[in-house]
């Protein structure tokens, strides 16, 4: 099956300085974690702790077509889960 994005949710995950998404092959869920860095936040913007969650989401929206296809091409590779998506995924 091919892997889909039906649910534009995700969120973000202070402890893995990582946003989360997930995906879906038929019934199954696929988990993945963007790292905050791969969203191409600077380091001025990345110490700005109060607003490092709302400006974290805005990147992963704004990147959202760029960053199902690397998680489609990280998936079809057979990374396991969670499927950790770096700035190199991107490219």
């Amino acid at each position: 099956m091919t892997l889909i994005f039906p649910n534009p949710s995700r969120s973000f995950d202070k402890a893995r300085s990582a946003v989360r998404f997930s995906g879906y092959d038929g019934m199954f869920e696929v988990p993945f974690l963007i790292e905050i860095a791969a969203l191409g936040k600077s380091a001025s913007e990345l110490r700005m702790p109060e607003a490092l969650e709302a400006t974290c989401l805005t990147a992963f929206d704004t990147l959202r077509g760029t960053i199902y296809a690397a998680a489609s091409k990280a998936y079809a590779e057979g990374r396991r889960a969670p499927r950790v998506l770096t700035s190199a995924d991107l490219r």
